[in-house]
């Protein structure tokens, strides 16, 4: 994928729950579902956690980007996201807690913080969006 080419992701019931969805991403496959107080049957993550997990697993891998770009060795690092939906006249609420290894120099830690905000799904989140839909009147697929 060139950085032109747009993100793909095509979501499509998977089963006879309404709600359980098989999402294909290029080569890749995932089941995205909702909890069974939600009405799903919790074959997957709900599509909100799937957000959730697109900041935390961006936001871990900008800072070891980053670090590997400066040649530093720090190991691992871990980032948790939890957020709260928003609700009317509230905005969303995310909170991220940034785990780095603790051999980290002041300037390291300083650095990975800032460079944590400007991972591309904490900008898209942060900055406007534009969406575009168009609706297609297809068949029903036969059995």
């Amino acid at each position: 994928m060139t950085k032109d080419q747009p993100m793909k992701a095509t979501a499509r019931r998977s089963t006879s729950n309404a709600f359980t969805h098989r999402v294909d991403i290029r080569n890749h496959q995932l089941t995205a579902d909702e909890p069974p107080e939600h009405g799903g049957d919790d074959d997957g993550p709900s599509p909100q956690e799937l957000l959730a997990a697109s900041l935390a697993s961006c936001t871990a891998v900008t800072m070891e980007m980053y670090a590997k770009r400066k040649g530093w060795d720090i190991g691992p690092v871990e980032v948790e996201c939890e957020y709260a939906p928003a609700e009317r006249g509230c905005p969303t609420h995310f909170r991220l807690v940034l785990r780095i290894p603790s051999g980290c120099t002041e300037e390291q830690v300083q650095s990975l913080r800032v460079i944590a905000a400007k991972c591309p799904i904490h900008r898209t989140l942060d900055g406007e969006a534009i969406f575009e839909e168009r609706l297609e009147l297809v068949e029903p697929a036969t059995a």
